[in-house]
């Protein structure tokens, strides 16, 4: 009997922020259907894109950065209402309450571009999410960046010095220029094999139709 030889890698690049809720949802939903098809050929890198480019370095208060964004208080709400369900279905924690502030990003961007480095990108951008959506912490913090990149087993004090330094500033911001320059104008984005854009957090479903017409395809060549 012959054994059927597992598929090829396939590269997705998903191109994200980890302050964009609609990014936390669209990773819930694609694991949900890797973990329906556990010999999936995905091979998965993250790329920075900034919803707020021209974000304070410091970030602002986020209740003032929404009501301006939304229109005041009540279209704020209204905004965050379809998340919020959203959020749920995928089972996921949002303590839209804790979160005091928006950071500008970019050194949350530069922690998983380093984490990458280290194989540990899909668990840093875990751990933002987490420490953003439900512990609601800064994560344009030196500090909660170093205590984050601790928790993943990375060290600490070599990340505060980068994060000290402007290591891969420029890059990050020429990355996601890049993005823009492509066409990419909201996240998440998925990039399969490097040809198809995928945009929005798509249901898992539509992952597990695209991972089994992939390895459908495979078998057949």
């Amino acid at each position: 009997m012959t054994e059927t030889a597992p598929p090829a890698p396939v590269k997705l690049d998903i191109i994200s922020d980890p302050i964009c809720p609609w990014c936390y949802i669209g990773k819930a939903r694609l694991e949900a259907a890797l973990a329906e098809r556990p010999g999936h050929p995905f091979v998965i890198e993250w790329h920075p894109f900034q919803l707020n480019p021209d974000m304070p370095e410091g970030g602002m208060d986020r209740r003032a950065y929404l009501e301006a964004k939304f229109g005041g208080k009540e279209g704020a709400a209204k905004a965050y209402a379809p998340v919020a369900e959203h959020a749920e279905e995928a089972g996921l924690t949002l303590n839209l309450e804790r979160m005091a502030r928006v950071p500008n990003t970019v050194d949350a961007h530069r922690l998983i571009h380093w984490a990458g480095i280290e194989r540990k990108q899909n668990a840093a951008v875990d751990a933002l999410f987490q420490a953003y959506f439900v512990e609601g912490r800064d994560i344009g913090d030196h500090e909660v960046l170093a205590d984050i990149a601790d928790g993943i087993d990375m060290d600490a004090a070599v990340v505060l010095k980068l994060l000290a330094s402007e290591a891969d500033r420029d890059d990050i911001r020429a990355r996601d220029t890049h993005s823009r320059e492509m066409g990419v104008n909201s996240v998440p984005t998925f990039i399969v094999a490097q040809k198809h854009a995928v945009p929005g957090a798509q249901p898992a479903d539509l992952w597990v139709k695209v991972i089994d017409e992939i390895t459908g395809q495979a078998a057949a060549e």
